[in-house]
């Protein structure tokens, strides 16, 4: 429910910040946006599993999602008078960096509600299971947005959209309530020692860790290049659909391309997770996320070469498919190598490490293309990082099931 609310959520953000008529959208403005929604998962990131520790995780998912509500409406208010400046930008990284607390809430207590023999399989499914919802939300914001602009303008309707999320919000809430006090957690032996400070101190022993498990680390970093890639691209679908396949003039038309784009990424998603479990099975973590990164460099050549819808859309599809099979394959990686005592630190530096890639990869992006969104450059550049990903950084000397 919560991830669905935040696609609805993103949508009317995305559509008020750059396809709005009034507005022409650039790859800075794109970028900045990028960096309001991931920022602060890598701020909050060293503390988010010292306060789940410490808290009831219900209570803590309860309260979050009851200011996300709140905080809507004031989201709402700004979006509805049309504000762009440093009060909508702080109101919205509020948002979402609660939003990074409810979703390592969530991961914390799944070891409790199900049995470790399906653990990985219930983590595959929470993983991709959320990022459909985030498309099925966004889908439904843009449908709701097309009924709603011939009756307001386009702020009023953005803001109306983000009302709408913030009831979502406020149900999900009420669901946690289904949850008692201590279900998902933390029991008594799970409450470490120190202050909220140790969060800090967390992070280095996650670091540490890693450094005496090699395999572990690469795929996190493998996994982060695939997602930094991935926000690259996602900022050349949006430039393309908003200025070079429909006209400047029409950003509803662009709006509905992405819509489309978003749509096939979810198949493309689905498909990944569903192969996964076979490649590993018939090659082992290893050699499929090695496979998966070689398959992840050919795709955004169809871009670098032509820009059309098709070509974008087929990028979509393939470059989820095998971005969700590295993401979900390299999970299982790292869950199976790490002691329980360790798995909150090492997942804090996961998600600090791939949101900053994500980050960077829309900054880097939006320096090198143009406000139409052609570019031979940033396709191909991201095609040479999977690459030299797959032939370095994951070479069979370096990379395999002997670590």
């Amino acid at each position: 429910m919560g991830q669905g609310v935040d696609g609805l959520f993103q949508s009317a953000l995305a559509s008020f910040l750059l396809f709005s008529p009034e507005r022409q959208a650039n790859a800075l403005n794109a970028a900045l946006g990028f960096a309001v929604v991931l920022l602060p998962y890598s701020l909050i990131g060293p503390f988010v599993g010292t306060i789940l520790d410490r808290v009831s995780r219900q209570r803590a998912l309860a309260i979050c999602n009851l200011l996300r509500a709140l905080d809507l409406l004031l989201v709402a208010l700004l979006i509805a008078n049309g504000k762009t400046g440093l009060e909508l930008t702080v109101v919205v990284l509020f948002a979402f960096g609660i939003n990074r607390l409810i979703l390592a809430g969530l991961s914390a207590g799944l070891p409790l509600l199900v049995g470790s023999e399906s653990l990985i399989t219930a983590n595959a499914m929470a993983v991709t299971g959320g990022s459909l919802w985030v498309v099925v939300g966004g889908g439904i914001g843009l449908g709701l947005r097309k009924i709603l602009e011939p009756l307001n303008n386009a702020n009023h309707s953005d803001a109306i959209l983000l009302l709408v999320a913030a009831m979502g919000y406020l149900l999900t809430s009420a669901l946690v309530l289904r949850l008692r006090k201590s279900e998902i957690g933390p029991l008594d032996h799970e409450k470490p020692k120190g202050g909220f400070a140790q969060g800090f101190v967390e992070m280095r022993e996650g670091f540490i860790f890693l450094r005496e498990h090699r395999d572990a680390s690469r795929g996190i970093v493998t996994t982060a290049v695939q997602r930094g890639g991935l926000t690259a691209l996602i900022l050349v679908a949006l430039l393309l659909e908003r200025n070079t396949f429909n006209p400047a003039s029409n950003p509803d038309a662009g709006l509905a391309g992405v819509a489309v784009a978003l749509t096939i990424s979810g198949a493309g998603i689905t498909c990944g997770a569903l192969v996964a479990p076979f490649g590993v099975a018939k090659y082992g973590r290893h050699r499929w996320i090695r496979f998966m990164m070689f398959a992840a460099s050919l795709p955004p050549l169809l871009l670098a070469f032509a820009q059309s819808q098709i070509l974008l859309y087929l990028t979509a599809f393939f470059v989820s498919v095998f971005g969700q099979s590295v993401k979900v394959t390299n999970d299982a990686l790292v869950q199976s190598k790490i002691d329980d005592y360790f798995r909150g630190r090492v997942f804090a530096v996961y998600d600090v490490a791939v949101n900053t890639a994500m980050v960077t990869g829309a900054v880097l992006a939006a320096l090198i293309l143009p406000a139409s969104g052609k570019s031979f450059t940033v396709p191909v550049l991201i095609s040479v990082a999977y690459l030299l990903t797959a032939v370095r950084l994951l070479r069979k000397s370096r990379f395999n099931f002997t670590f």
